[in-house]
């Protein structure tokens, strides 16, 4: 199985401002994220438990990015920038698009999904 290869868009870090500390934490959080999945994928005895792993480490992407989402109208409210939401946000948006651009997981991702979707009572009628 074909390793991953994540990095922090540029046009992510140089909406931040000169000098600020958030471009390192953002590429050691990439760094931590791409080890995490690539440990992981390496410890799968096969391309579904891989992609298990993939799809959690997706869904806790998908959180953070509506988390972080939220925090912008309200720090406008209180008349704060809000640069730092939306660059997060973003990086977590761009993140779910480098993971799901790997050819050798689409299709094990979507079954995955899939069968979550079906395991929590969902059905497609349903939708």
């Amino acid at each position: 199985m074909e390793e991953l290869d994540l990095g922090v868009p540029r046009p992510i870090l140089e909406s931040l401002p000169d000098d600020d500390a958030a471009r390192d934490d953002m590429k050691r959080a990439v760094g931590g994220l791409e080890a995490q999945l690539n440990r992981a994928i390496d410890d799968a005895d096969d391309e579904s438990e891989a992609a298990e792993r993939v799809v959690d480490a997706l869904e806790r992407l998908e959180d953070q990015l509506e988390r972080y989402d939220e925090f912008v109208p309200e720090l406008r409210a209180w008349g704060q920038s809000p640069i730092y939401a939306i660059a997060w946000r973003n990086l977590q948006a761009d993140l779910i698009m480098q993971i799901q651009e790997y050819e050798w997981l689409q299709d094990y991702v979507t079954r995955e999904r899939n069968a979550r979707l079906v395991e929590n009572g969902i059905r497609l009628r349903d939708v």
